[in-house]
């Protein structure tokens, strides 16, 4: 049970539809909650989309664990060869991003093979796991981070 402090509890909501994925998360991200990240993500992979929307635009809250829970969700998705689109990083997350020199690490990949561009809503960012990348996302962290 979460204690009365807790303004918005957290819920996530996906979708799997032709092979697009929706995850959507409303509320605190925190230590409590960055499980749940995990297994919708994963539950979202199972069937095997072509891309993945991470829409954060209603997250209130934002931690540490929450975070990693983000990064290694991005790790997951891009390792399973499935394009990464995040909508909505409101100001919560953005500052956590930018206090870690981390503000560009949800931003389009593109491998230079894509004829059309990415389009998305506003305040849109994605992500593409690039063929032959061999580094995993923790050692692009710590190279984006040096």
């Amino acid at each position: 049970m979460r204690d009365a402090v807790t303004v918005r509890p957290f819920t996530s909501h996906a979708v799997v539809h032709s092979g697009v994925a929706r995850v959507t998360l409303i509320g605190e991200l925190d230590l409590d909650t960055a499980p749940l990240v995990r297994e919708t993500v994963a539950s979202c992979l199972a069937k095997q989309p072509t891309s993945l929307c991470l829409d954060l635009a209603d997250v209130s809250f934002c931690d540490c664990a929450g975070l990693g829970a983000l990064l290694r969700a991005r790790t997951a998705i891009l390792l399973s060869d499935v394009s990464l689109v995040v909508e909505g990083i409101g100001p919560p997350l953005a500052r956590l991003l930018a206090l870690i020199g981390a503000g560009d690490i949800l931003t389009e990949r593109s491998s230079g093979t894509d004829t059309e561009p990415v389009r998305r809503a506003p305040g849109a960012v994605a992500a593409r796991h690039e063929a032959g990348e061999t580094a995993t996302v923790d050692q692009a962290l710590r190279d984006h981070l040096a």
